[in-house]
Formats: structure tokens, C-alpha cells, sequence
């Protein structure tokens, strides 16, 4: 390894960059990207950067030098916000390498990475990882940043660190595995992702963790003794109220109700949160009134809470577990037990006061007139009685509360509520029973991590209090399904360990059984997953367990601004509530993952490798579409989108980079050979004929669509060619949905009206091959050809055989050395560097073309949500006014009924029956081309 040592001349903060090391403009642009991408990750470097500094000292310029206080060899790192060491930085390996690792040595572990809620029977965790993705030399991206404004900073004071949020809990009676956990993580140290920010050097004896809880307090020791770090007790009031705040504001479907086993997701608008009361359930109950961040009062509670259920279970039942008793209670009669109106009404309904015969009159009042003795009575039924009687003088008490200070929203959390639906349902009706009505309660998704949360925001430094909901994007990683179950065995370290505990899952029925780890047991983690417990009645302990995924936090996505009414735009067209309707698509999905998998399989070289990654990706995402089915709001609300993403983060989960690479790369080839005969044709067209063919062009050349079992099959009857050209023979209007006309009018105008060139128009493209080159690039050269700049929206990441943002440039490079539209347009985008096409004419006339761009989406999956785009499209879009949605996914799947502020065409061919019938009231292969002007 190189050092970076002491330079007279261009030495600063203990940085060097010597000539003996060859280090040229290469290194130092590369070192500037770097610089660049750690502001993006929530980095700053204090005072200028060494790039800044190296071209100041060279060019003997003082600029701002003078005004920057002298440095010594380490920087001085604020509290408030996360900064690097640079000192004795050094580049790893050869310093030929286009992107070679610098190691930062002196990094200290003040970016936290973890923090706890140490509980009586839970300890609760929340840690962070940061984003792996490397800085890439992109030249598109640079040229789209500077034509487009986009700063490489961000908007707030200091920037968030981009990464992952990690959810995970152990019981308090096993600490000594949560420690085991930390340490094979190396979570107390800044985490085992950390490898190229700290030396292999050991902790400096002064690492703090962030912690609440009684817990904090009783196992400082322990913590101190095992892992050596100081634990930092944050007050326990505090981290609730903060991680409550944190969730609702920035979780879209945190919040849901939950009443006679049905849960709804509710969306809260942040802007109208405050106040609401807080109900915190654990041994005992607090109430809490929210009127802000950081502004809060426990206006009330209750000592009878979670403490007294389990207390006198074990007392009645000698139950050894919470668990257990709320087992029991599954197969429970609390009529045995309980005093009903019934009971003293013969039978008979209280109508007068709206009572009916089945409410509870007294909670064990049935126990006083009979003889006989406690054992006499099932456990199951005093188990249901003692958690209705608690659940629903919670619910009475809660009620009583927000009535008392006029407060619109009850939230309920805590160790008692666990996402058991029985209990839940019994303190819904009781605030539905006493406030008729009118009140509603609410639960949150992560209600046994507000306290954890709240305390790793205390580092302050992070800044996610000023996170929005568009930049946090929720993943369920292959653990997902089995979260219910009981954690044990050792965290897994590695795909090989992920791919093995696959193999080894046993489906009976509608079972799926999860083996012990390969690994010893000595350890424990998210891993391995006992068999789930019994099942029991319609309203079961696990029938509502909500998962919690692990949340990306991605600071550059930003809401689409053409959007008419972010808050009431939904992307999914189809509603998965309808149990049909996800029977239907769940089974979509599995008849196509055998194929999916032989793609990805044969992406990879057919190699033995390849193979085993293929059989565990099926087997987890079988097992995530068969958790889905039997309890769709696992996940969060859920829409076909989010399947669609579900499945294209399962195979990246098992490392397959892009499935349908080969084919992809087959057809775009195939495409460009007939694109020359193709633009001739069309410009021997009148103005008119050519926009018709161009939109006939687009919808036939979208049949092209390998997530589509129909035109898979199409694929075996003939070539990509003979199928574009067969689609287009057939394409008669009127389509099943034809604004042709009022398109047409727009562009070219009519009568006395003059045609209006559109500014800038947004081109969201789908497939590969002929899709993108023989359908939207020509769509795209036509609105050039009108002064219209374009940019071309693909997707950030592969998903099926969609084109991507880093794929784009080069088909549009191929395609311009035949059109000088496109060459022009290509040029001034930034897509052609060095005027690397061979036009026909050798001229470089009209260098002042508009412009013909790329940008990326943000996503990578075949639809997407408009909410959470890249900052790219958001910059792109706040001058365009026309946007042209191309595909099912996007057009159809999503946004089909999206509204816009600027001028927006809608096309498709659909390619599945039943949504051809549920959308459009059409058949399959039936043609969209919907436009709708400005709103």
C-alpha cells in the first residue's frame, strides 16, 4: 500500500499527493468524484478538499486559502454534523487501477452506527450500514448534473447519511446473544461495512453507543465488559415520542386500523400529525399527548397494562411466557368466564342504551355464581377473559383521554400490542364502542421500535428528522417471511450461508418449514427461524404479525413535480384488496418464475453456481408470494408494483445483475440493423402520416415484453422483426382507447391553429430492442425535428428485459451514426463525447440542436411510483410540459389514472387478458393511447 506522505508543496491535513506516485489528472478527478460521493453519503469534509487545495497550490492562486484557518495533521471533528479524518490517507493496490480504494486510517467510530431500547423482555435494536454502491467515472450523469442545475450537495445544512435501516430484536433473558450479534457485525465499531473507512486497529476504548430502557442502566457493565463501549442512557419518554414522530411522518403506510381481523392503512398527512395522543403499552401504560417534535406531556396511564396480563396469567394459568399465554387465549371462550348483558337480560340485546347481548357486563362476573373451583375453569378462556378485560379498559381510558383534550388521532404501541390481532381488535372496539364511532384507533407497523428509533436519532447527526417519506424506500429482504417465528442460530454472514439455508426449506402444504442454520447455535441473529407456532381460530396471534422490512435511506429520490395532487395520487391501477384479484396475479407470477429463473441462470453462463443461486432465489420468492397470500398487508399495503419490485430485489438479493442481459443485447442488435430502413420510410411521410405511423410504431413495437406469458410465446412463431412487422400490419383504429386525434391536434395543430412546439418532453421508455429503437426513438427524433428538447427517462436498475439508464447512451450512439437528428440532438445532450460517429456528410453544422438526453428513474422494476423518482427525472421534469408514459407497467399497472400538470400520452399494447378486462373492457393485444392535456 502506498502512503500519502508529507509534501512541502502540495501536502494539506496530512494529505499528499507526490509526483513520484504518478498521480495525475486521472487520480485527482477521481479523488474528486470521490470527494463528491462521500458528501452524498453524509460525509463532509471540513474546510476545502484536497482537490481544491492540489489545483490552488499548482496554480499559485491564494483564492479562498487565506480565509481557512491553518490545519494540523488530524481535523477537528464537529459534534453536529458527520465529518472524515483524512490524515495518513493512503490509496490501496495499484494506483493504476481506474478506481482504487482509499483507506481513511484515522477515522474515528463518531458516524454511529447502532442504537438500543434495552426493555424488561425485549431488547430492541436499530443500526445503520451505509450504501456499498461505488462512485462510477459517468459521463452522462456529469453532463445531465450541469445542464440540468443539479447539485452534487444537498439542500439541508448537513447531509444524511445514505444507507440501510436494520430492525431486530432479542429477548432481554438471552442479552448475552444480542451482544454475540453486535460483535459478529461489528456494529459497536461502525459496522462490517466500514472496511474501507477504518484500519484493521482495534476500538480506541472510547466508542459510545446510544441506548434506552431500564436496560440501559442494569447491563452498562455487561455491555462495557463484553464489547468495550459506554452505553449513553437517552431519556425513555424522549426516544418514544421521537420515533413515533420519525415514523408517521416519514413511513407512507406506517399507521393502520384494525377492526374484526381486517387492517386498513391509513395515510397521515405531516403537515396535519400534531397533536395526537400516544398510548405506549408495556408492563404499565403511558399516555402521552404529541404536540410536536421534541413537544410532548403525559397527560395520563395505568398500571394495569402488559404487566398485569402476564402477572396474573402466571399466577392463574402458571404460564411461563407471554407467549404462552397469548397463545392460549387463541383457543379461548371467555362466555365461560365473563358476565355478558345477555346473561342478565335472558338472552336478550339492551337496545336502549345500545347494548347488545353479547357485550361484556363484567369481566369474571360469570365466576361468582358458580361453584366451582380455579381448576374448574380452562386457562384457555381465563387467558381471552384477562386479555379482553385489560385490552378493552385501555381502549376506555385512551378514548377518555383524547376526548378530554380534543385530540383527533389515538396511536397505540408497545411490547403488549405485538401485532396480535385479537388484542387489537379489542381495543378498536372499545374506542369505536365509547366514542360512537367517531374515533378511530390506529397502530404502527414498528410500534416495538419507537424507543430504539428514537434513540439512534438522538445522535443527532444523521439527520433524519428531516427526512420525507419519498426518501425512504422499504425492502424485505429474504428473512422476511419468517420474521414471526423465533430467531435463532447465527446471523448469516455471506450468500453461500443464504443459498444453503434455502436448500434447506421443506414445503408441507401450506407450510413452510425452516431448518436450523447449518452454522452452531452459539450465537444468534437474523438467520434461521424455528417452525411457526399453531395456527388456532380465524383471529390467531400471527394472522396480523406485520414484518418489518429494513429501510433504504436515499436521500437523492424526490416527488415528480408534474405530478396535478402528490397526495392523492396512487400508482397501482389494480387493487389487490380484491382477494381474486391477487389469487390471479400471485399465480401469474409463480407460472413465470421457472422461466425467470432459467434467464437468470443462462445470464450467469449456465454455470453451477448460477444454478444453486436460481433455486434459492425461486425458493424465497415462492415463500414470500405464499406469506403475501395468506396475509397480504404483511409487507405494508400492498399493489402489484410492489410485487413486481419484490420479485427484481429477490434476484438482486441472489446476485443476478440484470436476467435478460444476453437477450436483451440480441435484440437491440437485431433492432438497429432494420432502424436505417425504417427512418428513410418515415421521412417520405407527410408531417400527418408520419405522427400516426410513429404512435402505430411505438404500440407494435411494444408487444415486446418478456414478463408477458402471451408474447412469450409469440417469441417462439418468429423473429423480433417479423413480429414488430406483423403488430404493425394489424395496428386498425379506432384502438381500444384513441386520443390520436386530440394528440394529433396538439402537435401539428388544425384549421387557424398554429401547432406550439412543446418545450421539453419526457420520453419514459420501457423494453429493450425494438421498444426503445424502433418505437420511442423515432417518436423521440420527430419531436426534435419540432425544436422539442427530449429526454429519455430508463430505469436505474435492470428489471425484466427493461432498458436502463446505462444501457441508453450507447444505443442512442449506434443509432445516430445513421440520422443526423439524433447525432446532433445527441451531441448537444452530452450522449456523443469526441464526435465519435461517422455521419454521412462529415459536417458538424447546427452544433445548436436541442438537446437529446438521459436520465435515470430512480427504480428498477417494470413500474413505478412517482412519488420517489431520482433527482435527475425530478430536475429533468420542472421545465417539461409533455410526458409520454410507454408500457404496461408504467402506463397501464401504474398511472394509468394519474393526473398531470403538464401535457401527458399514454401508450400501450395490452399484453395480459385480465387486465385488458378490468381496465379497458377489451382483449389482449388490444391498443392505449390515451392524451390528456395539462390539468
Amino acid at each position: 500500500m502506498a502512503s500519502l506522505k508529507e509534501d512541502p508543496i502540495l501536502g494539506i491535513d496530512g494529505i499528499t499527493i507526490k509526483e513520484e506516485f504518478g498521480i495525475g489528472k486521472p487520480v485527482i478527478d477521481k479523488l474528486r468524484d470521490d470527494r463528491l460521493a462521500l458528501e452524498t453519503e453524509g460525509t463532509v469534509i471540513k474546510g476545502e478538499s484536497v482537490i481544491d487545495k492540489v489545483r490552488e497550490e499548482g496554480s499559485g492562486g491564494q483564492g479562498e486559502r487565506d480565509m481557512v484557518p491553518p490545519t494540523s495533521n488530524s481535523i477537528h471533528r464537529s459534534g453536529s454534523r458527520p465529518q472524515l479524518d483524512l490524515s495518513k490517507a493512503a490509496i490501496e493496490g495499484n494506483f493504476e487501477e481506474r478506481d482504487p480504494t482509499i483507506l481513511l486510517p484515522n477515522q474515528s467510530d463518531d458516524i454511529s452506527h447502532l442504537a438500543l431500547d434495552i426493555g424488561g423482555s425485549l431488547i430492541k435494536l436499530v443500526y445503520f450500514s451505509r450504501h456499498q454502491d461505488r462512485p462510477t467515472n459517468d459521463k452522462r450523469k456529469k453532463t445531465v448534473k450541469e445542464r440540468l442545475g443539479i447539485s452534487n450537495g444537498n439542500r439541508r445544512s448537513y447531509p444524511i447519511l445514505g444507507g440501510r435501516l436494520h430492525f431486530v430484536k432479542f429477548e432481554t433473558s438471552k442479552i448475552n446473544e444480542c451482544l454475540d450479534f453486535i460483535s459478529s457485525k461489528q456494529l459497536h465499531r461502525g459496522g462490517m461495512d466500514s472496511h474501507s473507512w477504518h484500519s484493521d486497529t482495534s476500538s480506541n476504548g472510547n466508542a459510545v453507543i446510544k441506548a434506552t430502557g431500564g436496560g440501559a442502566y442494569k447491563y452498562a457493565d455487561l455491555f462495557k465488559e463484553r464489547l468495550g463501549v459506554s452505553l449513553d442512557k437517552e431519556d425513555e419518554m424522549d426516544c418514544l415520542v421521537a420515533g413515533a414522530n420519525f415514523l408517521l411522518k416519514a413511513i407512507r403506510h406506517e399507521a393502520f386500523t384494525h377492526m374484526e381481523g381486517q387492517k386498513e392503512f391509513v395515510q397521515i398527512d405531516q403537515n396535519d400529525l400534531f397533536p395526537y395522543l400516544l398510548v405506549n403499552i408495556g408492563s404499565g401504560v403511558s399516555m402521552i399527548k404529541v404536540d410536536g417534535d421534541g413537544k410532548f406531556e403525559r397527560v395520563s396511564g395505568t398500571n394495569v397494562g402488559g404487566g398485569t396480563y402476564w402477572g396474573l396469567g402466571r399466577l392463574l394459568n402458571q404460564c411461563k411466557s407471554f407467549d404462552e399465554l397469548l397463545e392460549l387465549s387463541q383457543k379461548g371462550d371467555n362466555r365461560t368466564i365473563d358476565m355478558l348483558v345477555g346473561d342478565i337480560y335472558g338472552g336478550m340485546d339492551y337496545n336502549k342504551i345500545g347494548l347488545s347481548a353479547s357485550t361484556i357486563a363484567s369481566s369474571f362476573g360469570k365466576t361468582i355464581s358458580e361453584k366451582k373451583e380455579l381448576t374448574g375453569y380452562r386457562p384457555e378462556d381465563i387467558s381471552l377473559s384477562l386479555l379482553r378485560m385489560i385490552s378493552y379498559n385501555i381502549g376506555q381510558i385512551s378514548y377518555l383521554n383524547a376526548l378530554r383534550f380534543g385530540l383527533k388521532r389515538i396511536f397505540f404501541g408497545g411490547f403488549f400490542i405485538r401485532g396480535h390481532a385479537y388484542t387489537m381488535d379489542t381495543i378498536s372496539f372499545a374506542v369505536h364502542f365509547w366514542s360512537k364511532g367517531e374515533a378511530q384507533a390506529m397502530f404502527l407497523r414498528h410500534e416495538g421500535f419507537l424507543g430504539a428509533l428514537g434513540a439512534f436519532m438522538s445522535y443527532e447527526k444523521h439527520g433524519l428528522d428531516d427526512l420525507m417519506v419519498h426518501q425512504l424506500v422499504e425492502r424485505f429482504p429474504m428473512g422476511a417471511p419468517y420474521i414471526g417465528g423465533k430467531i435463532h442460530g447465527p446471523a448469516l454472514g455471506d450468500l453461500n450461508e443464504k443459498i444453503s439455508w434455502m436448500e434447506k426449506f421443506v414445503q408441507k402444504g401450506t407450510e413452510i418449514t425452516a431448518p436450523v442454520p447449518m452454522a452452531s447455535s452459539g450465537t444468534t441473529g437474523l438467520g434461521g427461524f424455528e417452525v411457526p407456532s399453531s395456527k388456532g381460530g380465524t383471529l390467531r396471534s400471527d394472522a396480523s404479525a406485520l414484518n418489518v422490512g429494513v429501510l433504504h435511506l436515499v436521500p437523492t429520490l424526490e416527488v415528480f413535480p408534474q405530478l396535478a395532487d402528490p397526495k392523492m395520487y396512487e400508482p397501482n391501477t389494480i387493487d389487490l384488496a380484491d382477494h381474486s384479484e391477487l389469487e390471479y396475479w400471485f399465480t401469474v407470477l409463480s407460472d413465470h418464475l421457472p422461466d425467470l429463473v432459467d434467464k437468470a441462470v443462462a445470464s450467469e453462463g449456465g454455470t453451477d453456481d448460477s444454478k444453486r443461486r436460481g433455486d434459492a432465489f425461486a425458493r424465497a420468492f415462492s415463500a414470500h408470494l405464499a406469506r403475501l397470500m395468506e396475509e397480504p398487508a404483511a409487507y405494508g399495503k400492498l399493489g402489484l408494483a410492489n410485487l413486481l419490485e419484490l420479485r427484481e430485489e429477490c434476484l438482486r438479493e441472489f446476485q443476478f445483475v440484470d436476467a435478460y442481459r444476453s437477450i436483451k443485447h440480441r435484440e437491440n442488435e437485431a433492432s438497429l440493423a432494420v432502424l436505417p430502413d425504417l427512418l428513410v420510410e418515415l421521412d417520405s411521410m407527410t408531417e400527418e402520416t408520419r405522427l400516426l405511423t410513429l404512435i402505430e410504431g411505438v404500440l407494435a413495437a411494444n408487444i415486446f415484453d418478456w414478463g408477458s406469458r402471451a408474447c412469450v410465446e409469440l417469441y417462439h412463431k418468429g423473429t423480433i422483426i417479423e413480429i414488430y412487422r406483423m403488430s404493425r400490419n394489424k395496428m386498425q383504429r379506432p384502438w381500444r382507447v384513441d386520443d390520436f386525434d386530440a394528440f394529433k391536434e396538439r402537435m401539428l395543430g388544425s384549421g387557424d391553429k398554429k401547432p406550439c412546439p412543446h418545450k421539453r418532453a419526457l420520453l419514459f421508455v420501457d423494453n429493450s430492442g425494438a421498444d426503445v429503437i424502433l418505437g420511442m426513438l423515432p417518436l423521440a427524433r420527430e419531436l426534435l425535428r419540432h425544436g422539442t428538447e427530449v429526454v429519455l427517462v430508463a430505469n436505474s436498475l435492470p428489471a425484466l428485459n427493461d432498458v436502463t439508464a446505462m444501457e441508453l447512451p450507447d444505443i442512442v450512439a449506434e443509432a445516430a451514426k445513421h440520422c443526423d437528428i439524433l447525432r446532433r440532438a445527441a451531441e448537444a445532450g452530452g450522449l456523443l463525447v469526441d464526435a465519435m460517429i461517422n455521419t454521412s456528410d462529415g459536417s458538424k453544422e447546427n452544433s445548436s440542436s436541442v438537446p437529446l438526453m438521459v436520465v435515470e428513474n430512480g427504480c428498477g422494476s417494470p413500474c413505478i411510483d412517482l412519488r420517489q423518482v431520482s433527482s435527475e427525472l425530478a430536475a429533468a421534469a420542472k421545465d417539461a410540459d409533455l410526458i409520454v408514459l410507454e408500457g404496461m407497467g408504467r402506463a397501464l399497472h401504474t398511472n394509468f389514472n394519474a393526473r398531470f400538470k403538464c401535457d401527458t400520452l399514454k401508450l400501450a399494447m395490452v399484453k395480459n387478458q385480465r387486465l385488458a378486462e378490468k381496465l379497458i373492457k377489451g382483449n389482449i393485444y388490444d391498443c392505449v393511447c390515451r392524451y390528456e392535456p395539462a390539468s
